[in-house]
């Protein structure tokens, strides 16, 4: 009984971890080696695949409408990293405060348009910077005499739009990770700090911002690959995967393009790894810089 008992014990670990392993092999190892293997093919549904080496590579780096996906993925996640890492910070740090009133009111408003589907959200968007002179931003334009702007049509304006949507729909999430991160911070750092004659900006400056830094990277990394990634967002704001001259034409849009509407798996493959490689370049680098690796090193 002595035997089975301490079998038992170090068996039910490994029994324990086996489903997770088998999760990792099959939903993410599997298809990132399929996937890669399949980026030096020319694959199409219906037909045998055809080894091509690294040309599908090679026609990437000359492929214009690629980089202006790259270029408007990349547009958009820095634009995410400006808007969506300083103001929910800010929000959760006023919330957080003793003097702020009706917390959990703010905190419920702020995190409501993240329980909204994106299929809505982009459709309500679209009919609010709309180009006729009924739709929303129009008529509010038009109390000032400012004539319609087609802000769909534009590259610049409709870049702001999916900025702005980004930002009403994540500022609440990213906020409640900056109140988690302030749960932590001990109390009697500021009280300490209002004995030295400290001002509410410098208890923010030198407490608050470094005590929030593992938040910070946290938020950082995750907005750095959702603003790489974003597509619905875009597809539901132009009613397509077609926007005007390409103006909100994303990498995973690209991918969707080459690999469901025209049938070109192959190609499409070489964009996800390629989207996989900068996203962990672009993570691996501030986390490196931020210090995140020298911790576990020590």
């Amino acid at each position: 009984m002595i035997k089975k008992f301490v079998y038992s014990q170090k068996v039910a670990p490994y029994v324990f971890v086996l489903p997770f392993i088998l999760i990792f092999l099959i939903f993410w190892f599997f298809p990132l080696v399929n996937s890669f293997v399949m980026s030096f093919q020319d694959r199409m549904l219906g037909q045998d695949p055809k080894w091509i080496g690294e040309a599908n590579y090679s026609k990437l780096l000359t492929d214009k409408v690629f980089l202006t996906a790259i270029k408007n993925s990349v547009v958009y996640m820095l634009g995410t990293l400006v808007l969506l890492i300083p103001l929910p910070m800010l929000f959760a740090v006023m919330i957080n405060s003793k003097l702020m009133m009706g917390r959990e009111f703010f905190k419920s408003s702020f995190f409501l348009p993240a329980l909204t589907s994106v299929a809505v959200a982009g459709t309500i968007f679209r009919l609010t910077f709309g180009e006729m002179e009924g739709s929303l931003m129009n008529s509010f334009l038009g109390l000032f005499g400012i004539e319609p702007i087609k802000f769909l049509k534009d590259g610049n304006w409709s870049m702001a739009a999916l900025l702005i949507l980004a930002c009403w729909r994540w500022t609440g999430v990213n906020m409640l990770y900056y109140l988690s991160g302030l749960k932590s911070i001990d109390n009697e750092y500021y009280e300490a700090a209002s004995i030295d004659g400290a001002s509410a900006w410098q208890k923010f400056r030198t407490i608050t911002m470094p005590l929030l830094k593992p938040t910070t990277v946290y938020v950082t990394t995750i907005s750095v690959y959702a603003g790489l990634a974003m597509f619905t967002e875009s597809l539901m704001m132009f009613n397509g995967n077609n926007s005007p001259k390409n103006i909100g034409l994303t990498i995973v849009g690209y991918l969707y393009r080459q690999g469901i509407e025209q049938n070109k798996l192959g190609y499409a493959a070489a964009v996800g790894i390629v989207l996989l490689v900068i996203a962990m370049v672009i993570n691996l680098t501030q986390l490196k810089f931020s210090g995140m690796f020298k911790k576990e090193e020590d």
